[in-house]
């Protein structure tokens, strides 16, 4: 399959109707922690704030922040840094919520009951919107893979129309066994995914224990697997340390009396910080996930692999469409009523796509234009200047198409900025030119934003600036 992407709108973007109010405790650090999740404009993406700390920096979900994977997912940025973010992310990913922002008055997330579930009920209760500006998602058109030989990790990120995720898990456990997950809809993630809860071995959590390392734990918000015959001095320590009249191991290796919400809880809950790590790459993606054995390390490192393809392949998310057999939205005949120029200058043939902020257009590049034979005539290529006029032309039928009476006014030049010209086009190149509004039309001035295509390759760019007069007031 060709090496491509492509960004399709979903509907509109989301965010809360209003703040939502969460307090708990942090699972790591102990501190208790009040949460304010507020909606946030368009475009805005998902950023925490530290409220509790001078200047109240603000730290942006990316991996490009993340600084420790090692016992949750944690940021930092000018000094601020908060930990145990994945369960948030994940919820506000599995409710379709676009923009947010996150104030805390300390270093961590509060771990709730150790899943996404009191997050999303949080933010169902105070009501979920649409804003006025189109979702747009990244479909990946090829396969990205991720590898870690040391902890036997593989993550790939295959094609698909919709975003879905696979998890499996072998802790070489005779409690856990090997388990997979999966989640075919986002839209099932609330019911699937949510409640399940994060989960630890005995064993670690005596070294975690022995070294203060989780203050906040409780038997109730994480499912210990007992992977190991345990003394009774042993529980009657961890009953004291979790302050329970009494431990016991139940069926199936877990402690205590704890009832999974699912048999395969724990793959599941995998599958939930995968969400949440993935949300860190910054884009939403249509993309089949399938990840063996995977842990925060490794989706961050997976969640970074995605962004630089998407970032280099970004140029690609909005390139037009040319079907030929389609019917074009205005041909020869249309467009030589509409614009003043005629033969030799008039640069475009048809128009493919048009509406109220965008405009698309098709130049077809023969041998036989006029300017060839004085143009590098034993090397024809199409100057750079007149793929500028192609653009203003094209340009021109968007502009134009805003009046009842477009055969009564011109368009002219009054800047031509941030010109880049890529690639050389030939004879037997098909242009595609799309133009799209800068800024709402005013005053006849118009900003465009422009782009020349050769199939799927971007090979001129530029920012168009216009006046459109009317010829009796010129």
């Amino acid at each position: 399959m060709a090496e491509t992407m492509h960004a399709k709108g979903h509907g509109n973007q989301k965010t809360l109707a209003g703040p939502v109010h969460l307090h708990g405790t942090g699972l790591h650090t102990g501190a208790v922690v009040n949460i304010v999740i507020k909606p946030a404009n368009p475009g805005y993406g998902y950023k925490f704030q530290r409220v509790d700390l001078p200047n109240t920096p603000i730290i942006k979900a990316d991996v490009d922040y993340v600084v420790d994977t090692s016992r949750g997912t944690t940021i930092e940025y000018d000094g601020a840094r908060i930990s145990t973010i994945e369960h948030l992310l994940a919820a506000l990913v599995g409710v379709g919520i676009d923009n947010a922002l996150i104030e805390l008055d300390g270093p961590e997330v509060p771990i709730l009951d150790g899943s996404s579930k009191l997050f999303i009920e949080a933010f169902e209760a105070t009501g979920i919107i649409e804003q006025d500006a189109a979702r747009v998602v990244y479909s990946i058109d090829t396969n990205i893979h991720y590898h870690d030989p040391v902890k036997n990790v593989e993550m790939v990120a295959m094609p698909s129309s919709n975003f879905q995720v696979t998890a499996m898990i072998d802790f070489n456990s005779p409690v856990l066994g090997t388990q997979h997950a999966s989640l075919r809809r986002i839209e099932d993630f609330k019911k699937e995914i949510a409640p399940c809860r994060t989960f630890c071995f005995l064993h670690e959590l005596e070294i975690l224990l022995d070294n203060n390392l989780i203050k906040g734990g409780d038997l109730s918000n994480a499912i210990v697997v007992v992977d190991k015959k345990v003394s009774q001095k042993e529980l009657d320590r961890l009953a004291i340390v979790f302050n329970k009249p009494h431990i016991e191991v139940k069926q199936e290796g877990i402690l205590n009396n704890i009832q999974l919400h699912f048999t395969n809880e724990p793959a599941r809950h995998k599958l939930l910080d995968v969400v949440g790590d993935l949300a860190l790459c910054g884009y939403s993606i249509n993309a089949h996930i399938i990840a063996n054995r995977p842990g925060h390390a490794s989706n961050v490192e997976f969640a970074r692999k995605i962004k630089q393809y998407i970032k280099k392949n970004k140029h690609l998310n909005d390139v037009p469409q040319y079907d030929p057999n389609q019917p074009a939205i205005f041909d020869i005949n249309r467009i030589q009523k509409i614009l003043p120029h005629k033969y030799p200058f008039l640069l475009i043939d048809k128009i493919i796509e048009l509406s109220d902020t965008h405009v698309v257009g098709i130049k077809n590049v023969t041998v036989n234009e006029q300017f060839f034979p004085g143009h590098f005539p034993n090397n024809p290529v199409m100057p750079g200047v007149l793929q500028i006029e192609a653009l203003a032309q094209t340009g021109g039928i968007l502009a134009m198409n805003n009046y009842e009476d477009p055969e009564n006014y011109d368009t002219y030049f009054l800047k031509i900025d941030k010109v880049k010209f890529k690639q050389k086009v030939v004879p037997g190149d098909t242009l595609i030119l799309k133009l799209e509004l800068l800024n709402p039309i005013r005053r006849g001035i118009c900003e465009m934003r422009a782009f020349v295509y050769v199939g799927n390759k971007l090979v001129t760019e530029a920012e168009l600036v216009a006046q459109i007069l009317r010829k009796d007031k010129k």
